[in-house]
């Protein structure tokens, strides 16, 4: 965890618990974590670069990250491996210095570049047996909050983000 500078996370099953409503209207609704949420913007304003590679395309998803300073949103993407090469060229990023945080079969292969792949407790099977952690945490439910404190913590981020804004 020491080398970490970048977080890359899927966004359904780790985002969110892999629930989704669906309006009379046809509109998909999901839910994500408001820990996972302060987690990833603590990143983001400590200098990590924090990115977001996922399937699927609700643009609800993308105004909530936003609005936690994520820059690099990638909804949509038919190839994660593509996607995730890009976006480490474009920032010169080594692949070693990543942890992604994927919970099923179309994170697998992108998962396998990555110095550090990570998973939810809730994670498939597959997902499980390439990941170097687990966390305790299921998808949507705080995962995302414990491999981001846990590498602050280790780099000794963590509290020093909360430096002044505890008194």
């Amino acid at each position: 965890m020491n080398d970490i500078t970048t977080f890359v996370f899927d966004v359904d099953g780790v985002l969110t618990d892999s629930s989704v409503f669906v309006t009379n209207e046809g509109e998909i609704l999901r839910t994500m974590n408001i820990r996972d949420g302060f987690a990833m913007k603590a990143a983001v304003e400590s200098g990590y670069n924090v990115c977001i590679i996922s399937g699927g395309s609700n643009e609800g998803v993308r105004v909530r990250l936003r609005n936690l300073g994520i820059t690099d949103i990638h909804l949509g993407t038919p190839d994660k491996v593509e996607t995730f090469k890009e976006y480490i060229e474009l920032y010169n990023i080594e692949p070693g210095q990543v942890l992604y945080m994927g919970d099923d079969i179309p994170d697998y292969h992108v998962m396998k570049l990555v110095g550090l792949p990570t998973c939810p407790q809730d994670a498939s099977q597959e997902i499980k047996v390439i990941s170097r952690y687990i966390s305790h945490k299921n998808g949507g439910k705080g995962a995302v909050r414990e491999v981001i404190e846990q590498v602050m913590k280790v780099q000794g981020k963590w509290t020093m983000y909360f430096d002044g804004k505890l008194d």
